[in-house]
């Protein structure tokens, strides 16, 4: 379910708040081959699944990075904020990948509000702890720290 919110005070209110998760979404390799040409990043691990098939993994999987640019879409599904005059991706913190993605594997995204802080400029930053679970897997695939501005 999308929390939605309108302008810097609603905003400031979610401090400390559960967003929840977001639905399923299912990693194919045509996702994770488009990733791959965009990025120049070919190793046989994430486009070869003949070769992965004998690998680590016994499969191919998502690259790290795609689970991380999955982020955007998947925060959208958590959280609106309207009624403000620009927003900006401002970073993260703490990225790591503990689990990989299977090809065919889903994910979804679970995100909580850490902090809201007044910046510069009639703004705000907020910072989101995320987590990105692997159906059926106790490890998951990304915990990263999101951090955004909004400004009025």
């Amino acid at each position: 379910m999308t929390t939605t919110v309108q302008g810097l005070e609603e905003l400031k209110a979610l401090a400390g708040q559960d967003l929840g998760y977001t639905d399923w979404l299912q990693i194919d390799q045509g996702r994770v081959n488009t990733f791959a040409d965009a990025t120049d990043d070919h190793q046989w691990i994430h486009v070869d699944p003949e070769r992965a098939a004998t690998g680590p993994f016994g499969t191919t999987i998502a690259h790290g990075y795609l689970t991380l640019a999955l982020l955007i879409p998947l925060m959208s599904d958590l959280l609106v904020v309207e009624g403000v005059r620009m927003s900006l991706n401002y970073g993260l913190d703490k990225v790591r990948f503990p689990a990989p993605v299977p090809v065919g594997a889903k994910i979804r995204l679970k995100g909580q509000v850490a902090t809201v802080d007044e910046v510069k400029g009639d703004g705000v930053q907020i910072t989101i702890d995320f987590t990105v679970e692997i159906e059926g897997s106790d490890k998951p695939a990304c915990v990263a720290r999101g951090v955004y501005r909004h400004y009025a």
